[in-house]
């Protein structure tokens, strides 16, 4: 299947996305050898979603799950986003796909609302930057989409961490 199939009339064709996604999945847990089963659904035709939100989920699950969610689930966000390139979706439609393992994405998301809901707060009493922890750029995305709500809270006046991660050591030198 190409990446055109997967568009109609300029909209993601869910149900022929969800079918390229789920041939992708079985594909990486075959040839991992890891104990997962994916479950890919979509919203059904005619359903507007949400804005910024996916319309193609897939749930990874099975003995395997705690492999994919450690060190802040980088293996299930790896997986995504090899996931996005074999599908050949280029950045506007990739917030239209969503992988999840037992909740842990939905929780996520909502952290990540919260956070920009207190943020916000934050700048709005005190005038003052807030400082966030590093996040992917989607992670990024949803806190932006979050703060639409908030007018008067530029996202300007919240700063960014850097998205390098560096792990300390004792002796206080850094590496990568």
């Amino acid at each position: 299947m190409t990446s055109q199939d997967l568009f109609t009339n300029g909209q993601l064709n869910r149900s022929a996305a969800a079918e390229s996604l789920q041939i992708f999945l079985q594909e990486i847990i075959r040839a991992s050898k890891l104990g997962l089963i994916a479950s890919v659904t979509s919203l059904p035709a005619g359903t507007a979603p949400d804005a910024g939100s996916a319309e193609v989920f897939a749930d990874l699950n099975g003995r395997d799950k705690e492999l994919l969610l450690e060190r802040g689930a980088e293996l299930l966000q790896a997986i995504e986003h090899l996931a996005l390139r074999a599908l050949r979706l280029e950045p506007p439609w990739q917030d239209k796909l969503l992988l999840d393992c037992d909740g842990y994405r939905a929780v996520r998301i909502e952290e990540l609302k919260m956070t920009a809901r207190i943020a916000a707060e934050r700048v709005q009493s005190s005038r003052q930057p807030f400082k966030l922890n590093p996040m992917n750029p989607r992670e990024r995305r949803i806190v932006h989409m979050a703060l639409q709500e908030f007018r008067e809270c530029a996202p300007k006046a919240l700063e960014w961490a850097s998205t390098a991660k560096c792990d300390s050591s004792a002796d206080g030198k850094t590496g990568h």
